[in-house]
């Protein structure tokens, strides 16, 4: 059994990794169904879903910002200090969107404010992940991976919880309510989480490599991005493209899908059901994948999730054009409970495995994020298809993802295996 640090450890970064993201995916959810006519009521349907999709990417767009940022520190100041900050800023930004006017109330200022606070959103997670990670993985003498892979596992989590509370909110007080005034509810309760993720959180100790690290450093001067850059270009750019493929397929499945089955046919509704399972099988699939990393190494499992995906990629809007609710929830399924957890689950550990102690944070982070762009652009991307080929865009789609996917094969074999490194607490 792990030790008691260890367990407090895991735990905190599980929690923290469920309530930061139930905050940004909320978000994602809400941009497929709600914000399109809440904040853009003014464009025509099909330019109103690029623009929500648009707020949705910025998000994504400042994760980097918040991984240098927040990692810097980390590396400098410590690992628990920036996670407690990241959760303050995400909770506070995830209830002021509750709180913020429609267009139909205050025009222009209402989507300027959305984008404003998605910003804040996007920094927070992106210091938010490679702490919550390395809590993990720093504090593990052995089976990093699965370990690790709690953090990861957080966020099909913090997905099913945000898409439950959107559902439940609607049936609750009805369509129209919900347009009106009902989406805001799921968005405030972010207050109350938050409290229960602080608590959490304070009484997580600092992990040994960082406190060993910072001894021997004994308050050198240093700039760990510069550190990052100058001395692990290859690596990083490397993991980048190791992480990308993963991104584009998630935002493919939990976000670009949502509002493509409703153009489909499907109820809301049942998409959204259908979403909520298969998030729910994404954590089993996480755990289980990144288990199997322990014993099998990161890359061949990585490897096998990235060409499964390229294939699958073909099949999954067949599937869901298909007009069939069984169809559409095994699509969903196999693509977020299956196959994207092979992707996905072993990145925890392996993003950990290519820094040494002193710029870790940082590096995590930056190749992390940066990788993370993919899911922010890649549903606008889709959704800019669509609406130049009319709704007709979906093999241009399969292809784009495949391609990504190809491009991770290529970035994994380039590396070395990371799964028998040792976290050593200086370089």
């Amino acid at each position: 059994m792990p030790n008691v640090r260890l367990r407090r450890a895991v735990a905190s970064s599980f929690l923290g990794s469920v309530i930061e993201y139930y905050d940004f995916l909320l978000y994602a959810t809400a941009s497929a169904v709600v914000f399109n006519k809440v904040f853009f009521s003014s464009l025509d349907p099909l330019v109103a879903t690029v623009a929500s999709f648009g707020t949705f990417a910025t998000g994504y767009l400042a994760r980097p910002l918040g991984g240098v940022l927040f990692g810097h520190f980390g590396d400098l100041l410590g690992r628990k200090r920036m996670l407690v900050l990241t959760m303050v800023l995400m909770g506070v930004a995830s209830s002021l969107i509750g709180l913020l006017p429609t267009y139909a109330q205050v025009g222009w200022i209402a989507p300027v404010g959305l984008v404003v606070l998605r910003v804040v959103q996007g920094i927070a997670v992106g210091g938010e992940w490679g702490g919550a990670v390395l809590m993990s993985a720093e504090h593990a003498t052995r089976r990093r991976g699965l370990w690790a892979g709690f953090t990861n596992a957080g966020a099909p989590c913090g997905l099913v919880l945000s898409t439950v509370a959107l559902t439940a909110t609607a049936a609750a007080v009805g369509e129209r309510a919900f347009l009106d005034w009902g989406w805001r509810i799921p968005f405030l309760v972010s207050v109350v989480l938050l409290g229960v993720g602080l608590f959490v959180r304070h009484r997580v100790e600092e992990t040994p490599a960082f406190q060993a690290a910072a001894r021997e450093t004994g308050g050198r001067r240093r700039v760990p991005v510069v550190e990052v850059l100058r001395d692990h270009r290859r690596v990083l750019l490397l993991g980048i493209g190791v992480g990308l493929a993963a991104f584009v397929a998630q935002s493919t499945l939990t976000t670009f899908v949502v509002a493509h089955g409703v153009a489909a046919g499907h109820a809301r509704q049942t998409v959204l059901n259908a979403l909520t399972v298969s998030s729910a099988c994404a954590v089993v699939g996480i755990l289980g994948w990144s288990a199997a990393s322990d014993r099998f190494g990161r890359r061949p499992v990585v490897v096998a999730g990235a060409v499964a995906m390229a294939v699958f990629a073909f099949v999954l809007f067949p599937m869901v054009d298909s007009g069939d609710t069984a169809l559409l929830t095994l699509a969903l399924v196999l693509g977020q409970g299956v196959i994207h957890p092979m992707m996905y689950g072993p990145l925890a550990a392996l993003y950990s495995e290519l820094f040494s102690t002193e710029n870790r944070y940082t590096g995590a982070s930056l190749g992390y994020q940066v990788a993370g762009l993919g899911a922010g652009l890649a549903p606008l991307l889709f959704a800019e298809l669509q609406r130049v080929s009319g709704g007709r865009g979906t093999t241009l789609i399969s292809v784009a993802v495949a391609g990504f996917c190809l491009l991770t094969v290529v970035c994994v074999l380039a590396l070395k295996e990371t799964g028998t490194r040792d976290l050593h607490p200086v370089p």
